[in-house]
Order: C-alpha cells, then structure tokens, then sequence
C-alpha cells in the first residue's frame, strides 16, 4: 500500500463474506472501485461467517472465496481477516475511502469511528440490496429437482 500512497493513488477498502458471489457482490465492487485507483478486498475467514452467518456457512471456504473475488476485474488486492470487523484492517491499511453496501448508512457502519478518527472518508455504494445470498439459497431449495 505504501507504493500506491506513494505514488499519489486513492485506495479504496471494502469487504464481506462474499459466500456463494452473486450479482450484488459485483455490484457492490465495481462501484467501490469507482471510488478510487485500487480497490482491496477484505473476506471475511471462514470463523468469523459462521459466526455473523450461522450454521451451515460458508459454503465455500476462505481460499475459493478470496480466489473468486480476487478474479474480478475491479479487485486489485484480497486479504482474509478473522475479526468482526475490519477496524484493525482499516488501521493498517490506512485507506482513502471505505465502501460499503446499500444496506448500511453511514451512520450505521460499525468502523464509522475508526474510519473518522483516521480521516477516511466512509462511501456507501452498490444498488438496492434486493438480493442476498440467503435469497439465493431459497431460490434453489425452491426449485423443481429432477
């Protein structure tokens, strides 16, 4: 990162659990990067979905799920972190902006603190969250097997 802030580049963070990628998770990606000059990624390790998920999550594990996102075009770095939250990935990377989706305002933002004290602007992006994968999981379930 210190390269890129070198070289006088907005970084932007955003990050999710990213279990089973859908249309709204590019969605939500390609308008963080638009934010900024790189975009990384933090996915959540496979200890913390279960514990923000519940039972029977992930579905995929960390690795598939970081090599998913990292394959996206607008995804320039991946980092898996354990935690809740990504406070202490915010203090680390220090970046510019940090994305996060429709079904947050900036008020509700569990870092908006970290983010604030640290001078990084919290941007909310994406569209309308009217997908999810829990939705998607439904969908199957629902659907006639041969």
């Amino acid at each position: 990162m210190a390269k890129h802030k070198r070289r006088g580049e907005r970084i932007v963070f955003a990050n999710g659990c990213f279990d089973v990628l859908h249309a709204g998770h590019t969605r939500y990606l390609e308008s963080a990067r638009v934010e900024g000059d790189l975009l990384v990624v933090g996915v959540n390790a496979d200890s913390s979905v279960g514990n923000l998920k519940g039972a029977g999550r992930p579905v995929l594990d960390e690795k598939a799920r970081a090599l998913l996102v990292a394959a996206l075009r607008c995804v320039d770095y991946v980092v898996v972190f354990p935690e809740a939250t990504v406070e202490a990935l915010l203090e680390e990377l220090r970046p510019d902006v940090h994305a996060k989706g429709t079904d947050y305002t900036v008020e509700t933002v569990p870092e908006r603190a970290t983010a604030k004290r640290l001078g990084i602007r919290v941007a909310i992006v994406g569209d309308p969250k009217d997908h999810s994968t829990r939705a998607l999981f439904d969908s199957i379930r629902k659907a006639p097997h041969e």
